[in-house]
């Protein structure tokens, strides 16, 4: 058995992210062996409140955890007017003008990310439910603020912590990280400028004996090997999963899914605020072009762009239309289900490594 094994009671140290509607893909992650981690940080604390008494309900003692982002520089609460008060005329305009150019239907209801501001209040009342449930772990991304680390502990879970770079996974430590995440910059969504096979040996090297998991690029068994080879304990895959049958994306984006290969993705701040790998769509080019405002800061750039962009993606205006990918992108051939995905993972890894004189007991990782 592996560390992580040894932790969290999975088979296989791989840990499958669904983001906010895919619930079910964490739900069947853990169901194969692996430990699912749920992206709720857009979800609603009553949403949450759903999503994991779900997941206790149908996965029993199987680990599994959620992913909450709490960046530092939040607005204190959640109040949409202050913040579209203070969006400049000029970035009004140019979200106003897209809506025109591409036909977006105006309906009225607000997008993923701008239901709600992301503020210190909302992080809180998000934190409070999950830790209400005890969960067995807690994913931090962008951030592990010290006051949700000694919440989740109190609480008897693992502290998950994403890192980019060496410095993050020193401060991560800090707080009272339990696991790393090397987040190479071949990651989808949020991301840094290091390359994995770069950053994976630098967080090993400055974890303290913490496991370490890898992520960016980590779409085949091979790449779980040689995340081995590098010193990880196991891997963090999300990518992977996107065009999966729980994940059901619509027919519009699994058609660019499939067709991407790992130069159609691009690192964009148009979406959050933040540096986030996506597919390169008309979106990202609006954006990136000649003459465009500059993404503001999170969260003004969620409620910029929020309303708009839920719009895009509900009405399927086939140009705008992306998603958070990472360059693993490339991996994707068809639609299977998890479970498929996960065998695929695991038999693959465990050829590389047998292959190449690595047995199960040495290496414990599948």
């Amino acid at each position: 058995m592996g560390r992580v094994q040894d932790l969290l009671g999975c088979s296989h140290p791989i840990f499958g992210f669904g983001f906010g509607s895919s619930i079910d893909v964490a739900i069947a992650v853990s169901r194969s062996g692996g430990v699912g981690i749920w992206g709720c940080t857009r979800q609603t604390p009553c949403e949450i409140e759903a999503g994991v008494s779900r997941m206790k309900a149908e996965l029993g003692d199987l680990p599994w955890g959620v992913d909450l982002v709490i960046p530092a520089g939040m607005p204190e609460r959640d109040d949409r007017p202050a913040i579209e008060s203070t969006l400049p005329p000029e970035h009004v305009e140019f979200v106003s003008s897209m809506r025109q150019r591409y036909g977006v239907p105006d309906d009225g209801l607000p997008g993923m990310r701008s239901r709600f501001v992301r503020s210190e209040e909302t992080a809180r009342d998000q934190l409070a439910v999950a830790m209400d449930h005890r969960i067995p772990v807690l994913a931090l991304g962008v951030g592990s603020p010290t006051w949700a680390v000694e919440q989740a502990h109190d609480q008897g879970s693992l502290i998950v912590s994403l890192v980019g770079r060496p410095a993050h996974a020193e401060t991560a430590i800090r707080a009272g990280a339990d696991i790393l995440v090397a987040q190479g910059t071949d990651s989808g969504g949020h991301t840094g400028p290091i390359g994995t096979f770069t950053l994976v040996p630098l967080v090993v090297e400055v974890a303290g004996g913490r496991p370490v998991l890898a992520a960016g690029g980590v779409a085949t068994g091979r790449h779980i090997a040689a995340a081995m080879a590098l010193g990880a304990d196991g891997v963090w895959v999300g990518t992977a999963f996107l065009a999966s049958v729980e994940a059901a994306p619509s027919q519009v984006l699994l058609d660019k899914l499939l067709a991407a290969d790992a130069s159609d993705t691009v690192i964009s701040r148009s979406v959050s605020g933040k540096t986030l790998r996506m597919l390169r769509s008309a979106w990202s080019d609006e954006w990136s072009a000649a003459g465009a405002p500059e993404p503001l800061k999170m969260p003004h750039q969620d409620i910029l762009i929020g309303d708009l962009l839920g719009q895009v993606m509900r009405h399927e205006v086939v140009p705008l239309v992306h998603e958070g990918a990472g360059q693993g992108v490339a991996h994707l051939v068809g639609q299977e289900t998890v479970a498929e995905i996960m065998d695929g993972l695991v038999g693959e890894a465990e050829g590389v490594l047998a292959a190449l004189g690595v047995g199960s007991s040495q290496s414990g990782q599948t």
